[in-house]
């Protein structure tokens, strides 16, 4: 059929051309349309390189942002961790120390235990030998029990054949009247010995309270020693040091050589400083000069006069001294020569306290202690006002002042027990009765009490600025006192800053710190105190 078709085709060329004109029309317009797409494929090829490569640097220029910021973000990181650790370890070192100091405290208070416990191991110790010697005395009483058991027996034989012989009973029936008379009597004396062992175990109780009482107030107990060696006569003008020291000395070496004292006179305005380690000389010295300063005739014949009367006119002023001091004390019967000398303590003073007025005030809480838990009264007055005696002539006699107090306790034949309470009232030798620890006692408190002297007056005054300066310390605190001598600081509060939720964590804050930076005996109460006041005036 092709072979038929190709004859007709060639036949008609118009026909041919009708045909291939479009074929080659639409093969031109491929050619044309893959050209163009070539064409427009290189273009979109090129943009989108352009664009990929637009893309890449800003991802390379985002990634660099990032790297930094990370970086940035790591170095900030780093340095809040190292701040935080830094800070951590301060805490840690300040709770080291802090723990470092509870644990010396603790060491203190350790140490401190350890001598009580030392002076609990010699109570011990003595309750102990106390122990052994009732033991004893139960194994004697024990044999003379048994001594008595024996001479009951043989007086049971004997009495059982008297009853056979007398009564004509058997030795049963005389054995059973004989075990009825034995449980009578055996009753009889169970009930006394009873109320025996009753009124010792009261009287061993009443004993042993005493003790305990005792001991405890001995706690307190501390040690004072000082004296005052000046004194100053104040002049009435400058003009009067030289007459005083007189053509050449002769004055001033007549009234040291006449008084035993000796005058400093230097720049001080309008005064003469007496020095001298007996304070009855020194007072002698004093009122001589006041005398002559006051007459205006001074020399040494003059001097010598004056100070043997005033020394006459001393001597009777010391006894009278003495006696009253005996006489408020309630003590009677002392040798004249201590009342002597305990006129003489009125020129004595240890840490700013007057002696005399110290033995005064330890006889009488002596007495007061003794009444309370049942001592011997007049015997803690009677040692309580002596303790100190040798103190009037410490400067005088080789020794302490307690020593020589005995020694002359002893000399005027005074109590042995008055003698072995002012042996022991600073532990020279251990006390060995009950009036001895309350002498000792009462003479500690009398030292200790605040103001009683002065190194105990300046610490509790140091104590009570302490106090409020803590207080003081707080945000929001107005103003605070340290009352009851120290056992209590009260804390006014600002209400416009402290809110009354607050008050309770200052209360205890400022109590924290009280424990951590003072040392006090007993307790502290922190008292914080918020008032609000409005006030408005009618006009």
């Amino acid at each position: 059929m092709t072979n038929n078709l190709m004859p007709s085709l060639l036949a008609a060329p118009e026909t041919l051309w009708y045909v291939l004109l479009p074929v080659f029309g639409l093969v031109f317009g491929a050619a044309i349309g893959v050209a163009i797409y070539i064409v427009i494929t290189k273009r979109k090829m090129a943009g989108a390189k352009e664009d990929a490569k637009k893309i890449l640097e800003k991802a390379i220029a985002d990634a660099k942002n990032l790297r930094k910021e990370a970086q940035l973000e790591a170095k900030e990181a780093f340095l809040k961790q190292r701040g935080e650790f830094e800070q951590e370890m301060k805490d840690r070192q300040n709770e080291v120390r802090r723990g470092e100091q509870r644990i010396a405290q603790r060491e203190e208070n350790l140490d401190k235990k350890e001598d009580g416990i030392g002076k609990k191991e010699e109570v011990l110790d003595k309750k102990i030998e106390a122990l052994e010697k009732t033991r004893e005395d139960l194994k004697t009483k024990e044999a003379q029990i048994a001594e008595v058991r024996a001479r009951a027996e043989a007086k049971v034989f004997e009495i059982e054949e008297q009853l056979q012989k007398t009564a004509m009973m058997t030795r049963e029936e005389a054995k059973a009247k004989l075990i009825e008379a034995m449980e009578d009597e055996a009753k009889r004396d169970a009930a006394k010995m009873v109320r025996d062992i009753e009124a010792a175990a009261r009287e061993e109780a009443d004993g042993k309270a005493r003790e305990i009482v005792s001991l405890a107030v001995q706690k307190c107990a501390v040690d004072h020693s000082s004296e005052i060696t000046v004194s100053a006569v104040p002049l009435p003008n400058e003009e009067m040091k030289g007459r005083i020291i007189g053509r050449e000395g002769r004055n001033i070496r007549a009234l040291e050589i006449a008084t035993g004292i000796d005058l400093i006179i230097d720049d001080t305005p309008e005064a003469v400083v007496l020095s001298g380690f007996d304070p009855v000389r020194r007072e002698v010295a004093r009122i001589a000069l006041e005398k002559l300063i006051s007459d205006g005739r001074i020399h040494p014949a003059r001097i010598e006069d004056i100070v043997e009367r005033t020394r006459k006119e001393l001597d009777f002023k010391i006894k009278e001294m003495g006696e009253n001091a005996c006489f408020e004390a309630g003590v009677m019967g002392v040798h004249a020569d201590l009342v002597k000398l305990l006129g003489r303590m009125k020129y004595r003073t240890s840490y700013g306290q007057n002696v005399l007025k110290h033995s005064l005030e330890v006889s009488y809480l002596a007495g007061a202690l003794a009444v309370e838990i049942g001592a011997d009264v007049a015997l803690c007055k009677r040692a309580g006002l002596l303790h100190d005696i040798g103190k009037a002539v410490d400067h005088e006699v080789e020794g302490t002042h307690i020593s020589i107090g005995a020694d002359l306790a002893k000399k005027y034949r005074e109590n042995k027990d008055v003698i072995h309470c002012i042996a022991a009232h600073h532990n020279d030798i251990p006390p060995e009765t009950m009036e001895a620890v309350i002498v000792q006692c009462a003479d500690a408190i009398s030292g200790a009490r605040p103001g009683a002297r002065r190194e105990s007056l300046e610490n509790y005054v140091k104590r009570l600025e302490k106090l409020e300066t803590i207080a003081n310390s707080f945000a929001g605190v107005e103003k605070s006192f340290a009352i009851q001598a120290g056992r209590e600081v009260r804390i006014m509060v600002k209400p416009e800053v402290v809110d009354d939720a607050a008050t309770l964590f200052m209360a205890k804050e400022i109590a924290r710190q009280i424990e951590r930076e003072m040392d006090y005996p007993g307790q502290i109460k922190v008292n914080v105190i918020r008032e609000m006041r409005s006030v408005e005036y009618a006009k």
